[in-house]
This record gives structure tokens, C-alpha cells and sequence, in this order.
């Protein structure tokens, strides 16, 4: 099967979560986790557009930097 495919349909049963610090603004980044320890993101304004998919250790290298004030 195509990889892109089976993404595709992998990220619409994905259940996405945001950050409870997120605003009422509706400006917010969901994310889901991957069968295989990796991420979906999307846009929450718009639940039905594209998402992207990162892998598990680029996932885990910006929690590190986020943790690690790389990016304040």
C-alpha cells in the first residue's frame, strides 16, 4: 500500500488532543499520536484539513527543546 495512503487513512481515526493552556481563540495545534510512536498534527480551526505527520524521534527532539528553553 502507498505509504501517503495509509497515512492518510491512519490520521482520520487518530483521536487529536490540544494543550488545556490553549486560549478560546481557536488558534491552537492538535495532536494525535501514530501507531508507530509518531505524531499527527493539525490546525484546529480547521479539523478537516491537511496534517502533518512527524516521526517518533523528531516528535521527541522538540519536546527536548521546548523542555530545554530552545525555543523561548
Amino acid at each position: 500500500m502507498n505509504n501517503h495512503v495509509y497515512d492518510a487513512l491512519e490520521s482520520e481515526r487518530v483521536v487529536f488532543r490540544k494543550s488545556s493552556y490553549s486560549g478560546e481563540n481557536g488558534q491552537c495545534v492538535e495532536v494525535g499520536q501514530a501507531a508507530d510512536g509518531g505524531r499527527w498534527l493539525r490546525d484546529s480551526k480547521n479539523p478537516a484539513g491537511p496534517t502533518v505527520r512527524v516521526a517518533e524521534g523528531e516528535w521527541d527532539a522538540f519536546i527536548r527543546g521546548v523542555k530545554d528553553g530552545q525555543f523561548d
